[in-house]
């Protein structure tokens, strides 16, 4: 399990209570956390602080009833939650674009309005690391005042004119993205900033209706590309699998091994996009094949090793 799913499981246990925790009883409810009274508690502390950083309101109560007395920990919804502000569409799309571009610069106080609606991608805790574009602020007036864009976009070895409709910036392991409906092809399609070449020209504002493009409709980065796909074989450790099927989609074919383990098969046409979620499960996961992407994998992680990343 990864820092940000027992965050999200921290949350929701401190949220849902009807009385005060204490470490023990949350140790014993929140999945995740590592073995050892020591590394636990480290462990704990550490995301107290973080959900605090991020405007969380983590309320120490003593907890009823106990002799001798104690403190336990608790979130209260009312604290936690603020009433609809009513913000139009085209508003809350501003508000979560701003957030993510404004978060590079590592502007303080930002995290008060992510309960407004605000969407950044994994790695949040790392902002000083995100990656800024020369094409994401022409792309952020676009989507905000929905005026179609036209750019040179390289595909491998060719470059091509594409002209979209943006309809979401998007930034996942460690790429921007833009997500939208390209004129060509009359469909919705991503396209990674990082291959826009030369300057994006935008169009009128107003030029087209703003579309809401669900999380779940996003799709994974590894998908997309003009490349033909490369089945990878990934092996997950039994600890990992349940949260690798469903974000993999159940689309992907995946086998069970009797220690738990799960071989999953994915569809692959951007490699470096993959490797990178590979590699968010540290050393519980294991790139099988095919042999040409083993090796790569392996050529890569001994790079990251030697240059002491």
């Amino acid at each position: 399990m990864n820092k940000v799913e027992r965050l999200l499981n921290l949350t929701a246990t401190l949220l849902h209570t009807t009385r005060p925790l204490n470490a023990e009883e949350l140790r014993e409810r929140v999945p995740g956390y590592p073995e050892g009274d020591d590394a636990f508690h480290r462990a704990f502390e550490r995301d107290k602080e973080a959900l605090r950083d991020m405007g969380i309101p983590i309320s120490v109560e003593p907890i009823p009833f106990r002799d001798p007395p104690a403190d336990g920990y608790r979130i209260h919804p009312g604290e936690y939650r603020l009433p609809d502000p009513g913000l139009e569409p085209d508003e809350l799309a501003a508000l979560n674009l701003a957030l993510s571009a404004v978060r590079i610069e590592g502007v303080e106080g930002v995290e008060a309005l992510w309960k407004l609606g605000g969407q950044v991608g994994e790695g949040g805790e790392h902002l000083a690391e995100v990656p800024s574009e020369p094409a994401l602020v022409p792309l952020f007036g676009a989507v905000v005042e929905c005026r179609p864009v036209t750019f040179t976009y390289r595909s491998g070895e060719q470059e091509r004119e594409r002209t979209i409709d943006p309809h979401r910036l998007d930034f996942q392991l460690g790429r921007w993205y833009v997500i939208g409906r390209d004129h060509g092809h009359d469909e919705e399609r991503r396209f990674r900033l990082d291959r826009i070449v030369g300057t994006v020209v935008a169009g009128a504002p107003g030029s087209f209706e703003r579309v809401t493009v669900p999380d779940d409709e996003l799709g994974r980065p590894w998908e997309y590309g003009d490349a033909d796909p490369v089945e990878v074989e990934l092996l997950v450790d039994a600890d990992q699998a349940g949260w690798a099927r469903r974000y993999l989609g159940a689309d992907v074919v995946a086998d069970s091994r009797p220690d738990g383990s799960t071989v999953f098969r994915v569809p692959v046409r951007d490699w470096p996009a993959f490797r990178s979620f590979a590699l968010t499960f540290l050393d519980h996961a294991t790139v099988l094949g095919p042999p040409e992407c083993r090796v790569e994998m392996i050529r890569w992680l001994e790079q990251l090793v030697g240059s002491g990343r």
